[in-house]
């Protein structure tokens, strides 16, 4: 994919005008916050241009120098050859830099995985994929902090909800949301049979108060009293809240925190978030053609993956991705080379989407 010439220039000065305009000293508060952001959104584009730019000058250079030397020509088109061979790679790597991007991809996210068909043996699958993506995190420097979680009787996860912040958490778990297969012999299993289990995942990217408003005459709020696992406060103190969002019929119940004040935080922070995917889900739905081009399409009933113990293997289904090292994924690591994968087989698409 060649960009033309003029788009390199406009990309430069582009680029050279939000560097001065910053250096200038003249930007305070909310401007130079905008600034800044778009500043880190140019800069990869403007890298990528700048070199695609200077490998296609010398290139010109080279095509139209008249040298008699015989060593010297040899030089300039072993040069030559060079040059055409990393050029086409460079402007590959520009178009990708030019690709529009998911305005969520910066956001923190919420990531929510609750068991599915397979009972006991669902919930402790669950618990393995939130240690899988709470491992993933710290090799990434970000921060997960647990919202509400429902254990079941053996040690798994009926439902957890965590919230994750740091750089490009949103860009990089987008693609987790859906249905995960795990095929392995159940702890609860004494006659060695394989069983196969489900859990879901939905990683959904953080709002800020601005993006949804919600008016407090669209909420019902319910004060009781804590119930299941999860201290000596339960069942002593009015503590859990259930908010319900008239319009839309969301509900969020939390109960984790021994105070109200904190249960209904972050109640709040889940109905928001979760009211912001839905907007997004309109918004998407509105440009279905476009999304065709995706590696996913993010819908939680979507089986995007299966996880076999006996064979020591994981496969994606959406990009026909094996790889033999099961526990490799599980401890963190691994996931990164799936995520890469489905990032880049994710831009292979749309550019494939914006050559055609």
């Amino acid at each position: 994919m060649t960009i033309p010439a003029e788009r390199l220039d406009q990309i430069a000065h582009r680029f050279a005008e939000l560097e001065a305009r910053l250096a200038s000293g003249t930007l305070e508060g909310e401007a130079f916050v905008a600034a800044s952001r778009d500043y880190a959104e140019l800069e990869p584009v403007a890298r990528a241009a700048q070199e695609v730019r200077a490998m296609r000058a010398e290139l010109a250079d080279l095509e139209t120098l008249d040298d008699s030397d015989p060593e010297m020509k040899a030089l300039a088109e072993e040069e030559i050859a060079r040059l055409r061979e990393r050029l086409p790679e460079a402007e590959r790597q520009l178009a990708i830099a030019m690709l529009p991007r998911d305005a969520a991809d910066a956001r923190p996210a919420m990531l929510e995985i609750r068991a599915g068909t397979g009972g006991d043996e669902a919930a402790l699958f669950a618990a393995d994929l939130f240690r899988m993506y709470e491992r993933f995190a710290a090799e990434n420097g970000w921060r997960v902090e647990t919202i509400s979680m429902n254990a079941s009787d053996i040690g798994g996860f009926k439902e957890v909800v965590a919230h994750v912040s740091g750089t490009g958490v949103f860009a990089r778990l987008k693609f987790e949301s859906g249905v995960h297969r795990v095929q392995r012999v159940p702890v609860t299993e004494s006659g060695g049979r394989i069983h196969t289990s489900a859990a879901t995942v939905a990683v959904l990217p953080e709002p800020s108060e601005v993006d949804v408003e919600i008016d407090d005459k669209d909420l019902k709020i319910d004060i009781y009293r804590a119930s299941g696992a999860g201290g000596q406060h339960v069942n002593t103190t009015d503590s859990a809240v259930r908010l319900t969002h008239l319009p839309t019929g969301l509900v969020v119940i939390q109960q984790d925190e021994r105070s109200q004040h904190k249960n209904r935080a972050k109640a709040m922070q889940v109905l928001r978030t979760r009211l912001y995917d839905l907007k997004r889900a309109e918004a998407q739905g509105a440009e279905a053609e476009a999304r065709k081009a995706m590696v996913g399409s993010g819908d939680r009933s979507e089986r995007i993956r299966t996880y076999n113990f006996p064979q020591g293997r994981v496969t994606d289904h959406r990009i026909g991705l094996t790889l033999h090292k099961l526990d490799e994924v599980l401890a963190g690591p691994g996931l990164g080379e799936l995520v890469d994968a489905l990032i880049a087989e994710d831009e292979a698409k749309r550019l494939s989407a914006m050559d055609g």
